[in-house]
C-alpha cells in the first residue's frame, strides 16, 4: 500500500470509527434525572456535593435563610483570612504578597519579618534548574503549547530527583518548594524555545535573579531588555496572589486530590494539575475573554452606545457573533454570583495600569460590557439568577497591558496555583484518606458474547 492509498485509508477508518465511539458513547440525558446523577459533583440548585474538608482555601457566595439559598456577595479566604485584607495588608506596606501569600497556605499562618525573608531566600535558593535541563529538554523539544511544555518538563524533572517517590512530608515540601520556585523559569523558557523554533524569533535567556520577586522575575525573564515598572510588577504579582488558591472544589485542586490520594509521586500529581488547569473552561477561559473583547472592539463603533453594545452582545448569546458558541466569556461563575472578590480587586488596580498605558478608552469599554452583560443574559434566557463578572474577565486584560504574550496567560495562573496545588497535596498526605474513587453506574444493556465467526 503506497503513503496516498494508506492516508486515504486511514481517514475513511477513522471516519467510520469516529461515527461508531459517537453512537457507542451517547448516553440519554433523561438517565442522569432517572439516576439522580450530580454531574459535574454539583446538585440541581448548582451547589457542590460535599466530598472532602480542607483548611486551605474557602469560597463563599450565598447564605442560608429559613432553607433557602440566598445570593450575598463573593468572599474568598485563604487559611481563614479575608484575600482583601491580605491584599490590602501588603499593598498598604507597598510590598510584593505573592511569596507572603504562599507560605500562608503552606503552613497556616501568616510569617513576621524573618520567617518571610528566610522564605524567600529558600526560593531563591531553590530558582536553579538541574544541570543541562534547559538545553536538554527544553530547547532540545519545543512544543506549541507552553502548558504542554510545562507538564512535560515537571514530569521529565522526576528523573532528576533520587527520592522521586518518597512521600513522606519532608521530602514532597521539598518537591514543592522547587516546584514553585521552577515554575516561572520553565514557562518562561518554554515561551521563548517557542518563539524561537516555531516563530524564528531571537533566543534569548535570561537567569531568574534571587533577589526579585517572582512577578519581577517573570518579567525580567520574559523581556528582550529585563525592564519593568513598578506598576507593572505590582499588578502581576497581584494576579499571582488572586490566583494561587480557589478551595479544594476548583477542578485543578481537585485533581490534586485525586491524584495525591493513589499514593503517587509529586511530578506525577503537579502534570496532571497541569493539564486539568490547561481547559478553556478553567485555566484557559481569559483567553477567550480576550478574544471576545478584541472582538466586540472591532464590531462596535461607538464604545460609549449602551444599545450598541448591548445589541452585539445579543448577536454573540444568539450564536451569531464572535465564536458562535453562544457565551459571554467571563461572565458567570460556578460559584460565585453576586460579585467575584478577585474581579473586585483586580478591576481596581486595572484601572490604574490603564491610566499608565493609556489605555483608558479600552478599559472603559470593559467597565460597560461588565455592566451591561448580565442584563443581557436574563434577558435571553429568561433566567434571572443574579451573575456578574468574574477574575477572567479582567486577568487577560491586564496581562495585555503588561505586554505579556497570550501564549503565556495560562502558564501565569500555573506559576501562582502551584502553590495552592502544593498545600493541597500535602494536606491529603497528612489526612490519610481514603483513595479517591466516586461511583458510577453502567446502564448498559446486558449481552451475550458471539463468537468472531458468527458476527
Amino acid at each position: 500500500m503506497g503513503k496516498e492509498d494508506m492516508n486515504v485509508f486511514k481517514e475513511e477508518l477513522l471516519c467510520k470509527l469516529s461515527e461508531k465511539a459517537l453512537v457507542s458513547s451517547n448516553i440519554a440525558p433523561e438517565l442522569y434525572t432517572k439516576y439522580e446523577v450530580k454531574r459535574g459533583l454539583r446538585d440541581a440548585d448548582g451547589k457542590g456535593v460535599l466530598v472532602g474538608l480542607t483548611e486551605i482555601g474557602d469560597v463563599h457566595s450565598y447564605i442560608l435563610d429559613e432553607g433557602e439559598m440566598v445570593p450575598v456577595p463573593g468572599r474568598l479566604t485563604y487559611r481563614g483570612i479575608n484575600i482583601k485584607d491580605i491584599v490590602n495588608g501588603f499593598m498598604a506596606d507597598g510590598r510584593f504578597g505573592f511569596e507572603e501569600v504562599t507560605y500562608l497556605l503552606l503552613f497556616g499562618h501568616l510569617p513576621d519579618e524573618k520567617a518571610l525573608n528566610d522564605f524567600k531566600k529558600l526560593l531563591g535558593i531553590y530558582q536553579q534548574l538541574p544541570d543541562d535541563f534547559v538545553r536538554g529538554v527544553i530547547l532540545h523539544s519545543p512544543g506549541k503549547d507552553i502548558m504542554n511544555m510545562l507538564a512535560r518538563s515537571v514530569l521529565t524533572l522526576y528523573s532528576y530527583d533520587k527520592n522521586a517517590d518518597d512521600t513522606s512530608i519532608y521530602n514532597v515540601l521539598e518537591q514543592c518548594l522547587k516546584l514553585i520556585a521552577w515554575f516561572p523559569s520553565l514557562a518562561v523558557y518554554g515561551y521563548n524555545a517557542y518563539v524561537h523554533y516555531h516563530g524564528n524569533k531571537s533566543l534569548i535567556l535570561h537567569s531568574p535573579r534571587p533577589e526579585l520577586s517572582t512577578a519581577e522575575n517573570i518579567l525580567y525573564m520574559l523581556r528582550p531588555d529585563c525592564k519593568y515598572t513598578e506598576l507593572e510588577a505590582t499588578l502581576l504579582d497581584l494576579a499571582l496572589v488572586l490566583h494561587a488558591e480557589h478551595g479544594g472544589g476548583n477542578n485543578s485542586s481537585f485533581v490534586t486530590h485525586v491524584i495525591t490520594s493513589t499514593g503517587t509521586d509529586t511530578y506525577s500529581v503537579m502534570a496532571a494539575a497541569i493539564g486539568a488547569l490547561k481547559g478553556p473552561r478553567h485555566g484557559g477561559a481569559n483567553i477567550k475573554a480576550v478574544y471576545m473583547l478584541e472582538d466586540i472592539k472591532q464590531n462596535v463603533k461607538d464604545w460609549q452606545d449602551d444599545d450598541e453594545i448591548r445589541n452585539y452582545l445579543f448577536k454573540i448569546l444568539r450564536k451569531e457573533a464572535f465564536d458562535k458558541a453562544g457565551l459571554i466569556y467571563g461572565i458567570g461563575h460556578a460559584v460565585y454570583s453576586i460579585s467575584d472578590p478577585r474581579e473586585v480587586i483586580f478591576e481596581h488596580y486595572a484601572s490604574k495600569l490603564a491610566k499608565e498605558k493609556g489605555l483608558e478608552e479600552e478599559f472603559n469599554l470593559y467597565l460597560k460590557v461588565e455592566e451591561l452583560a448580565p442584563g443581557v443574559i436574563a434577558e435571553h434566557t429568561g433566567n434571572n439568577k443574579v451573575i456578574s463578572a468574574n477574575v477572567d474577565f479582567y486577568s487577560g486584560f491586564v496581562y495585555r497591558m503588561l505586554e505579556i504574550p497570550i501564549e503565556m496567560f495560562t502558564p501565569i495562573f500555573a506559576i501562582s496555583r502551584i502553590s495552592g496545588w502544593s498545600a493541597h497535596r500535602i494536606e491529603e498526605i497528612i489526612s490519610h484518606g481514603k483513595i479517591i474513587r466516586p461511583a458510577y453506574k453502567s446502564v448498559a444493556l446486558r449481552r451475550e458474547y458471539i463468537p468472531l465467526k458468527d458476527r
